[in-house]
């Protein structure tokens, strides 16, 4: 049994008003009255364990976890159920509390956000919406700094502010976002006299969030009230080409890793912008709350009551700073889990580090990318001088290109933002399979290097073309107009890029084995719009400044294509930097 919608099954009684305190003496309870108190703190108690259960799920593969959620919705399906039914009662005898209905609506939004991570199908989103939104307009944690556990009861309201804030920017509800942050803001400020240090830990939540919002490279205003656009990344008809005749989808997308190591990116809740953006470029455009009450949302089973996930979205992990454990024991396992004729995909966005000396060949003598900044001090058998340390002492979870060659017995492609991306350059292919590797640029121009902490170039790319122009020509405001005729621009350019990779000659053949993915292809066609923008552009003077692959996309077919190159041209006239560029030509 799955998940159901409870927002549609029991129609909150939250607005029947069944949800009002008696104010009344209650008489001396009767037995049926002390039977009812019993089940619902029974039900209470049966699921709290399993929630709390939960966290000692592994977070990797995707066959463990989804008898025990199957159990959790199940029994918060019949606490829910029951407290409305019962909320005379348990008002009455029991001294039900707003701010305990308000928990239970919570922890039933984390099992959907949670259901999301777990099957990246962002419908979920809207159920954990329904049911944040609904504590948020009842006040259900108005009084929550009057009662006698106050600082513990303050501690749950805020998370649930975070917890909500990260469900309406995955959704794109920007509006909601403001308005949360503003609400959420004033209250740590009014109430951090109840908090520990004075709520200090919540003002840099505050803060954080905040930065977040304007991490945006370019502001799209709408033409007639100048007012902030909503603008979805994710993919919908019209952002795709359509796929030619007879491309076939060999391998499809069925997980994707989704790593950030970046001390001085933005971030919030453990998600660095870089992450927050690949996300989006790996799901569909949502329905809409609406649409999802109409449509609910359940999880299909079989005859034998086995759950069979349909997939919109490739599933994906999420994980900020992992160890070289951590990431080696999910690729592992996402690795060993995918059916045939799926496709793997790591993404990686960290800094690099390069050997101080020359090393054994292997996948190792480049270097790599660090995951995670803690030093293992446990692994130094004996204590080396001082000068001796840099060379002695390497990082434990420096992700190495050798360290992956083994997952290459599957279709894998890998994005490595990083500054030392090329040293997966040369990563050898040897059991033939579909295997790619996209490098970010390993340097930018002095100009462009301010930008860092709103995350990296590559991905913005990969996220939103046309933010990334604008980004790379010091464009930071537009109108929706402008944004739109863009918009159509990048798409032109997209459709002649899918021509020069169906119609190259020379081009490696694992292009075109994943090509038929909409996801795969979105990420290659994007690529090479990023590739063919950077080597136009006059700022970027050196190949350090470009995008690169593996195995390499042919020149002649992309840089030299002049319909792409037009298309380019085209968008920088639209935006007034025509300066910027160098010819259609090249020259």
């Amino acid at each position: 049994m799955g998940p159901i919608s409870f927002y549609n099954r029991f129609e909150f009684f939250w607005y029947c008003g069944l949800d009002i305190m008696m104010e009344t003496v209650p008489p001396t309870p009767t037995a049926e009255e002390r039977k009812v108190v019993q089940e619902f703190g029974d039900l209470l108690e049966a699921s709290k364990n399993l929630f709390n259960g939960l966290r000692d799920l592994p977070q990797y593969g995707q066959r463990q976890w989804q008898p025990y959620f199957a159990r959790t919705f199940e029994t918060y399906t019949k606490l829910w159920k029951f407290q409305q039914e019962n909320r005379l009662v348990l008002d009455s005898v029991y001294g039900l509390k707003r701010w305990q209905i308000g928990e239970i609506a919570s922890k039933i939004g984390q099992l959907y956000y949670h259901y999301y991570l777990r099957t990246s199908e962002a419908n979920y989103l809207n159920e954990a919406y329904h049911f944040y939104s609904a504590i948020r307009t009842r006040n259900y944690y108005k009084n929550a700094h009057k009662e006698e556990s106050c600082s513990d009861l303050l501690l749950k309201k805020h998370r649930y502010y975070a917890r909500f804030i990260v469900v309406c920017l995955l959704l794109d509800y920007k509006q909601d976002v403001y308005n949360l942050v503003m609400d959420f803001s004033k209250q740590v400020e009014e109430q951090k006299q109840h908090l520990e240090n004075n709520g200090q830990e919540w003002t840099q939540v505050v803060s954080e969030i905040k930065a977040f919002l304007d991490a945006e490279p370019v502001e799209v205003l709408k033409a007639e009230t100048y007012q902030k656009c909503d603008l979805s990344m994710r993919l919908c008809s019209g952002i795709l080409p359509p796929p030619e005749k007879g491309v076939q989808a060999h391998v499809t997308l069925g997980d994707a890793i989704i790593v950030g190591n970046s001390p001085s990116q933005l971030k919030f809740s453990e998600l660095t912008i870089d992450m927050f953006r690949m996300i989006q470029v790996l799901e569909r455009k949502p329905v809409s709350p609406k649409d999802s009450q109409k449509n609910d949302k359940t999880i299909p089973t079989n005859e034998n009551g086995k759950t069979q996930l349909k997939r919109d979205n490739p599933h994906k992990y999420l994980l900020y700073r992992p160890t070289f454990y951590q990431l080696f024991t999910f690729v592992s396992t996402a690795v060993k889990e995918l059916p045939p004729g799926q496709a793997l995909l790591l993404y990686i966005s960290a800094h690099g580090t390069k050997p101080n000396r020359p090393q054994d060949p292997g996948g190792y003598e480049y270097g790599g990318v660090i995951t995670n900044d803690r030093k293992d001090e446990g692994n130094v058998l004996t204590k080396p001088s001082p000068k001796k340390t840099s060379t002695l002492i390497k990082n434990m979870h420096c992700i190495h290109p050798g360290d992956l060659i083994p997952f290459t017995r599957k279709p894998l492609l890998i994005i490595i933002d990083s500054d030392n991306s090329r040293s997966f350059a040369e990563m050898p292919n040897y059991f033939g399979q579909p295997f790619i590797c996209l490098m970010s640029p390993e340097e930018l121009p002095a100009a462009m290097k301010d930008n860092f902490e709103n995350g990296r170039l590559l991905t913005l790319f990969l996220y939103s073309p046309v933010f990334a122009f604008m980004q790379v020509c010091g464009v930071n405001q537009t109108s929706d107009r402008v944004y739109e005729t863009c918009s159509q621009v990048v798409h032109k350019a997209l459709d002649e890029s899918q021509r020069a990779y169906l119609r190259s000659r020379i081009l490696d053949h694992g292009y075109l084995q994943i090509f038929g993915d909409d996801f795969l292809r979105l990420i290659l066609l994007r690529f090479v719009f990023c590739f063919c923008v950077l080597r136009l552009h006059r700022a970027f003077k050196d190949d350090s400044y470009y995008p690169s692959s593996h195995p390499e996309l042919p020149t002649e077919d992309f840089v030299g294509n002049p319909a792409i190159n037009k298309a380019i041209v085209d968008m920088a006239d639209v935006l007034g930097v025509r300066t910027l560029f160098l010819d259609a030509d090249g020259r």
